[in-house]
């Protein structure tokens, strides 16, 4: 059985190069007992320091890592992890990362660099290859030297295989899972996949017959034999496994076939030559011009001859009113033009549609009262009987029964 590569920075202060091979699980841990001496004040010789550290790695000259390789430091109290598979893409081709720490209660920072120079295998890649999903275990749990050892020798007395590689880790964060609840030590899952020289064993392929795939499919989980091997430590979903035999995979390149929404072959882009004839757009503006301008003049002139010839006059328009309608409406004109100037003076004689007309007791019509006769001011709106001439003493009935003249 091939294990991981492991490797620790040691107390050198120099570059650190690392040989991992590709399609191998590679971890390196960032110790933070290695950079506390490097931060003032330094420490005295028994004296315990457990400064908060914090790691920032990317590759040299770039902002990020590899696509291959992450970084995982859960607090700043815990070490920094960098893990991944190496992909043969990269094989003699030295990788550099950075590496920089920092002291969150000085603020100091120390760099160093990390040469991964990245190896080929003879064996790459092991043609029977399975993922399994582990429930009760977090990525920075599973990197553990000892965990990971335990998990393969688990996987090797269940597959029995004569090579037995851890491929890569990945957390289930990373793959859309959900952060879990920080109630009862739930942990967040982390995908293990590794790899073989031998088909899969009975107890693996146990969870493609139909009865354990009926029972996935109902969120139950399913029955499987040797899950009694793994359940001391690691809680397999056994409905997550996934089970890759590369020897039976075919090519899956496809000759394309021209057809709809496929355009045919039109060969090279050619741009066009320099030597291109000039336009003249003199004409052009002017039609874009000019058609849309005499357009907009002759509705104007349409306007102007339906709002200006075409009016009859007040002559025309009172020759074809009737005389009783004329009458009141110069009837209304005058009431309203009488009413304006008592708006606006409010002294002047009072307008004689408010004066009484008939005697109240004889009848007889009354003449206007001129205005000379009395002060306008004080003048009731209806004249009372004592103001009115000619008036006829009406008797009262007195309370004792007496009447007065």
């Amino acid at each position: 059985m091939w294990i991981p590569v492991y490797t620790i920075f040691s107390r050198v202060h120099s570059d650190r190069n690392v040989y991992p091979s590709a399609g191998v699980l590679f971890v390196h841990v960032l110790e933070r007992e290695y950079f506390k001496g490097e931060f003032p004040p330094y420490p005295k010789p028994g004296e315990i320091s457990n400064d908060p550290i914090t790691f920032n790695t990317n590759l040299m000259g770039y902002p990020d890592r590899p696509g291959w390789l992450r970084y995982i430091q859960r607090t700043p109290y815990s070490d920094g992890v960098l893990y991944g598979s190496p992909t043969a893409e990269n094989v003699g081709k030295p990788t550099v990362i950075e590496i920089t720490a920092y002291n969150r209660r000085t603020f100091e920072t120390a760099r160093h660099n990390l040469i991964i120079n990245i190896m080929s295998a003879e064996d790459f890649p092991l043609p029977y290859q399975a993922e399994f999903f582990i429930k009760n275990m977090n990525v920075e749990e599973m990197l553990a030297s000892e965990v990971l050892g335990d998990f393969l020798g688990a996987v090797k007395n269940v597959w029995q295989p004569e090579r037995l590689n851890a491929i890569n880790i990945t957390s289930a964060l990373d793959r859309g899972g959900r952060v879990p609840l920080p109630i009862n030590d739930m942990k967040e899952g982390v995908y293990v996949m590794v790899g073989a020289d031998v088909p899969f064993s009975s107890c693996l392929r146990e969870v493609e017959n139909p009865q354990n795939q009926l029972r996935c499919s109902q969120e139950m989980e399913p029955v499987i034999t040797c899950d009694k091997k793994f359940r001391t430590q690691f809680y397999i979903d056994w409905c997550k496994i996934s089970l890759v035999d590369k020897t039976k995979q075919v090519s899956t390149y496809q000759e394309v076939i021209r057809g709809e929404g496929i355009l045919p072959d039109g060969g090279e882009y050619k741009p066009p030559s320099d030597s291109l004839k000039s336009r003249d757009y003199y004409t052009d503006f002017l039609i874009t011009l000019a058609v849309p301008s005499a357009v907009a003049l002759v509705l104007f002139l349409i306007l102007a001859y339906i709002m200006c010839c075409r009016r009859e006059g007040v002559e025309k328009r009172n020759m074809q009113t009737p005389d009783i309608q004329l009458v009141h409406h110069s009837a209304i004109q005058k009431s309203t033009k009488e009413l304006r100037d008592m708006s606006k003076n409010r002294e002047i004689a009072w307008p004689l549609s408010t004066l009484p007309v008939f005697h109240p007791v004889t009848g007889e019509i009354i003449p206007p009262l001129h205005a000379d006769n009395y002060e306008s001011t004080n003048m009731p709106l209806m004249q009372t009987q004592q103001n009115l001439p000619h008036q006829t003493q009406i008797p009262q009935q007195q309370t004792t029964g007496k009447w007065y003249p």
